[in-house]
């Protein structure tokens, strides 16, 4: 089958995690992606541990499929090429603070002059506009200013710092992804490209799909353990005899009646939510995960153990759809879960493996190349 981004071009001028894995889900689906990067100020995701033939495998999975271009963009001619790449590519994604770019001369409005047809996307944590478009920040604060952290983690420790980025990913390159695919279908159209401001900032406000707008509306702010589904009912994880977790989502009054049945807890009529919940824990702590893995496996009643992320990759239904693969260096990875069929993918570059390359085909010639070399414009 083929890959259905097929064709699709896109420069990647974006570092750490957003933009990246924006980028590498585009990369799964087929598109090519040329990643312009600085030699001399390494991202710091490419020296994270642990460390695989020179590069972290964190960079190797966020960059893999993807090219190479090394590029000081400071330097008086990256301008210029920046301008003869863009005539020839889709889309360009970055992820610099407001203004920096059209400090660089490579704004959309400056770009479009080269591609009309350009479709550039900038992804920052708040924004191209309002009072904090200049401010720095990360996933945690992100979190913190649209009001997410506010109703996570416990009413007697508040809001606890998670382990996967949400605003980064969930409110950064995934509206990014989507926004841009849906720009690629209006240019079908219109014939024409478009800017996309996406704010990780703004995102993560609107993923909160189920209490911003009941907050928005005389509901109330909702607050830590305080509904249904953070923490507030039984809903929620359960400590075991060896001090592991199970996760109880048996929300459905069918999930629960078995679920009580199978703990023998007398739950008809229905217990009041905070009482369940107090049966539950004083079940489960008697026995180890094992245990009730073993007990509860053969019943439909959304119960399942907190695994680590390797006992997650072992896992009989990640196996079964041969989520996890195993590249020709030996080094395992998450495959693409975009659900198309599995395409062969590249691994990922040395920075500006694809320089003399990607020169060559803008007609330099081999001493043009390095006279640019000389000059530092590839840092």
């Amino acid at each position: 089958m083929k890959a259905p981004l097929q064709g699709l071009k896109v420069l990647d001028l974006s570092t750490l995690l957003p933009g990246p894995y924006a980028t590498m889900l585009l990369a799964d689906l087929g598109a090519e992606v040329l990643r312009v990067e600085s030699a001399s100020r390494h991202d710091l995701v490419r020296n994270m541990k642990p460390q695989i033939e020179g590069q972290s495998a964190a960079f190797s999975y966020l960059n893999r499929g993807k090219q190479s271009l090394a590029l000081n963009l400071k330097h008086p001619e990256a301008a210029a090429l920046i301008r003869q790449l863009v005539v020839e590519y889709d889309i360009l994604i970055e992820q610099f603070r407001p203004g920096v770019m059209a400090r660089l001369g490579l704004d959309y409005e400056t770009l479009k002059q080269s591609n009309p047809q350009l479709i550039y996307c900038s992804v920052t944590g708040y924004g191209q506009s309002g009072p904090y478009r200049d401010r720095a920040g990360h996933d945690l604060n992100y979190l913190a200013l649209s009001g997410a952290a506010s109703h996570m983690g416990r009413k007697s420790t508040g809001p606890a710092p998670m382990g996967m980025q949400v605003a980064d990913v969930a409110a950064g390159s995934h509206p990014a992804v989507m926004a841009i695919l849906a720009a690629v279908i209006g240019r079908y159209g219109s014939g024409e490209g478009c800017y996309l401001d996406i704010s990780m900032a703004d995102n993560t406000l609107a993923l909160q799909a189920l209490m911003t707008p009941a907050a928005l509306n005389g509901g109330g702010d909702p607050e830590p353990e305080g509904n249904f589904l953070n923490g507030g009912g039984f809903y929620d994880y359960y400590r075991t005899a060896d001090n592991r977790f199970i996760s109880v989502g048996s929300l459905e009054p069918q999930f629960r009646q078995r679920l009580a049945q199978a703990l023998n807890i007398q739950d008809s009529p229905p217990l009041e939510d905070r009482q369940f919940k107090t049966l539950l824990q004083q079940k489960f702590i008697h026995q180890d995960l094992d245990h009730w893995c073993e007990q509860l496996a053969g019943l439909d009643i959304c119960v399942e153990p907190v695994l680590t992320v390797s006992e997650a990759a072992e896992h009989p239904q990640f196996n079964a759809r041969h989520l996890i693969v195993t590249r020709a260096s030996g080094e395992r990875q998450v495959d693409s879960a975009l659900g198309f069929e599995k395409q062969t993918i590249r691994p990922a570059p040395r920075c500006g493996e694809q320089g003399a390359q990607v020169m060559q085909r803008l007609g330099y010639s081999a001493t043009e190349i390095e006279k640019l070399r000389e000059s530092g414009l590839f840092d």
